[in-house]
């Protein structure tokens, strides 16, 4: 019996199929996961060629990462994945691709830093920047501040220039008040977008279709919060 057969867990004589031992090698997922997998019906059934012996066909080994990226990326629990597997099984894929080319850009422009000592010209305090830092609000690292951030600090400087700092009161923290309510709008922005784009176009469109919303967006919010903000004022006279 060749190597391939036994020590590798691959058989010539069954093509590309892989014993446990191999698909567990292949996708870097260990034997009780998925074994799991298989008992929740998440991947396809085995070639049985005897009672204990079972040989898996290749595209096994990229339903073990995808569901592993859909629970670790989408924290999807194993009965919606099979859910979604049932409806239809390139969603999920698609979904995640989608998902890596947003991410993959918008990492792009942020991978531009600028220094601490350029970021003086904003006059805002250190010890503000610190902090905001240390709340989440900014993610300097060893090469600066990122373009975003940048936006961020310039907004802080403005406000600041406004007359919004310490003395009457405001300090970094009343920015988690926008944070944490950003948070759940946009979680609830990627779910729907997700749902509406995933599979029903290439990837790339729906990248640049996400892209082309980015100002008008903010052109809305800005208004929106403009009415909000008027109409609870006059509530409250």
């Amino acid at each position: 019996m060749s190597q391939a057969a036994t020590g590798e867990g691959r058989a010539s004589a069954n093509g590309e199929l892989l014993k446990m031992s191999g698909l567990v090698e292949a996708s870097g997922v260990p034997a009780p996961t998925i074994k799991h997998y298989l008992r929740e019906g998440l991947l396809p059934e085995p070639v049985k060629t005897s009672r204990n012996m079972a040989w898996y066909r290749p595209e096994t080994v990229e339903r073990i990462r995808l569901i592993k990226r859909l629970q670790e990326e989408r924290f999807m629990p194993l009965k919606a994945i099979r859910a979604l597997f049932e409806e239809d099984p390139g969603q999920a894929a698609a979904m995640l691709d989608v998902e890596d080319r947003i991410l993959e850009r918008a990492l792009a422009r942020e991978r531009t830093r600028t220094s601490a000592s350029e970021v003086k010209k904003y006059g805002v305090p250190k010890e503000v920047l610190d902090r905001l830092a240390e709340i989440g609000i900014l993610t300097p690292n060893s090469r600066g501040y990122s373009p975003s951030d940048l936006t961020i600090i310039e907004a802080i400087s403005r406000f600041r220039a406004g007359g919004y700092d310490e003395r009457i009161g405001f300090t970094v923290y009343d920015t988690l008040r926008y944070k944490r309510a950003l948070e759940t709008l946009v979680k609830e922005e990627v779910d729907v977008l997700m749902d509406r784009l995933d599979g029903e176009m290439p990837p790339e469109r729906a990248v640049e279709l996400i892209e082309a919303g980015v100002e008008p967006l903010k052109d809305l919010i800005a208004a929106l919060h403009t009415k909000l903000m008027v109409e609870e004022v006059e509530r409250r006279r």
